[in-house]
């Protein structure tokens, strides 16, 4: 089956992603800043986070602190059309901007909501994976709750990226790595 992380990171251009005056930084590997006190991710640091969540095609997944877009779209290509994927953002003009995106490369399976006042989107909980791509200060508990039987979440926690598998009403919290990230808004 190759590399289907590797390969979606190839594929999926960054720069479509990026506001226009930060499109030289495309192909550099740190953050980029795309307004609002956001950024789009290291691409290697989300290529980490990716292959810690180990999506599937077929799968639903919730992406929380979508910013750019990037991240949905990268998921939207690994659960592929029989998958679903939600972002969530806080910020309303960061959603607009990403959806434009997100219509214009026709991933008509991906879509970013407006965040509302719950963390995560449980209106179309349970989720097979959770991507947050902002750091938390504890472990989202809202976030864990919107999992289904053997879901994996993936977050950032207090500088430690942090994998939650839930397993029959239990979860294993295990450690990867130090990170830096925006905080998670009211997280």
């Amino acid at each position: 089956m190759g590399d289907p992380v590797g390969e979606v990171m190839r594929r999926v251009r960054r720069e479509d992603f990026l506001p226009e005056d930060k499109l030289a930084f495309a192909d550099v590997d740190e953050p980029v800043p795309i307004g609002w006190g956001q950024t789009n991710s290291q691409p290697r640091t989300v290529e980490a986070m990716l292959r810690l969540l180990d999506v599937a095609p077929g799968m639903r997944v919730l992406d929380v602190g979508a910013g750019s877009g990037w991240t949905t779209a990268l998921l939207a290509h690994l659960v592929g059309s029989s998958g679903e994927v939600v972002g969530v953002e806080v910020v309303p003009e960061l959603r607009e901007r990403a959806n434009r995106v997100l219509e214009r490369l026709e991933l008509g399976r991906a879509r970013i909501e407006l965040a509302g006042d719950v963390l995560g989107w449980p209106e179309a909980a349970p989720y097979d994976r959770v991507l947050v791509s902002a750091q938390a200060r504890s472990l989202p508990t809202p976030l864990v709750d919107q999992l289904a039987d053997g879901g994996v979440l993936v977050v950032p926690v207090r500088g430690r990226m942090t994998r939650v598998v839930s397993e029959g009403g239990r979860i294993r919290v295990s450690e990867h790595g130090a990170y830096r990230f925006v905080p998670l808004l009211g997280w």
